[in-house]
């Protein structure tokens, strides 16, 4: 009869130990949703105002075709193709915003000044929610990685997830000084 209980009393703890790791997993997998949600917002939100920057005709028409295009063509990325639009957009800012006079010449314009810090904030705020989402894929695939997440296949059918890998580094001219 004391067999039985220890027996019982250990199965038991294993389930208690599963349903924790698989709680565990679905909430780094939550955390992975919304840390992806918010890079896709801040990468559209840096898309957007460069695509507004590139249409209010204070860069000069060369800068604005290159920051137009790169702009349109990282809003409607497929998700195959969204990290090298994204990376190719923020070469285009870099391009475009070397030098201080472009800057200058967006913060004279009526407006401008507000387009700016939009602008700045944006393009500080994409490397930061980048980090944030491969943080949280770092964490989801360590634990997946334990072999009982993969025995007891605690991750069901989530698809297994993937870091999010882009040049964000910022235009020169627009980093804080």
């Amino acid at each position: 009869m004391t067999t039985v209980v220890w027996i019982a009393g250990a199965l038991l703890l294993v389930a208690v130990y599963l349903v924790w790791t698989a709680g565990r997993l679905d909430r780094l997998h939550a955390r992975l949703d919304a840390a992806r949600a918010a890079l896709d917002a801040q990468l559209l939100r840096r898309a957007s105002i460069a695509q507004e920057l590139a249409t209010a005709g204070v860069l000069d028409p060369v800068a604005s075709m290159v920051l137009y295009q790169a702009a349109h063509a990282a809003r409607l990325a497929e998700d195959e193709q969204r990290e090298v639009a994204e990376s190719e957009l923020s070469q285009a800012l870099r391009a475009v915003f070397a030098e201080d006079t472009q800057v200058r010449a967006v913060r004279d314009a009526p407006g401008g000044e507000a387009s700016a810090e939009e602008l700045v904030a944006a393009v500080r705020r994409v490397p930061m929610a980048r980090r944030f989402h491969n943080d949280a894929v770092r964490a989801a695939r360590a634990l997946r990685r334990h072999r009982t997440v993969r025995w007891f296949r605690l991750a069901g059918h989530a698809p297994f997830p993937l870091a999010f890998e882009m040049d964000d580094e910022p235009p020169r001219a627009l980093e804080p000084s």
